[in-house]
């Protein structure tokens, strides 16, 4: 038993950092790649993300209504309405896209 004790101590260690390893990789990759639209507290209120309709991702009600996967596929596919292009699809490795999911599940207040 003490021996299981011990391996999960350090397991939950790397666990935990490599999380915020995976958060911190993911505020770059945010900060290169929807700063634009989004700005750098999620709030939308740039001028390309009001010209676009940004959600307020700093807003905890935005962020319950979609699930982690919902948002893969809208960064992975990119998202359209009424055949206007709202977010081209992106070349980001799967990686680097749940990176950044995972800095963006960080803004919401």
């Amino acid at each position: 038993m003490k021996k299981l004790a011990l391996f999960a101590l350090p397991a939950a260690l790397a666990l935990a950092l490599s999380t915020t390893a995976l958060a911190a990789d993911g505020k770059a990759v945010y900060s290169d790649n929807c700063t634009k639209c989004h700005g750098d507290d999620g709030k939308g209120a740039t001028k390309m993300g009001a010209k676009l309709g940004a959600r307020d991702y700093s807003d905890a009600a935005v962020q319950a209504a979609f699930t982690d996967d919902q948002a893969f596929k809208s960064i992975k596919e990119g998202m359209k309405k009424d055949e206007k292009t709202l977010m081209k699809a992106s070349e980001l490795a799967d990686e680097d896209i749940k990176a950044s999911i995972a800095y963006l599940r960080t803004l919401k207040k």
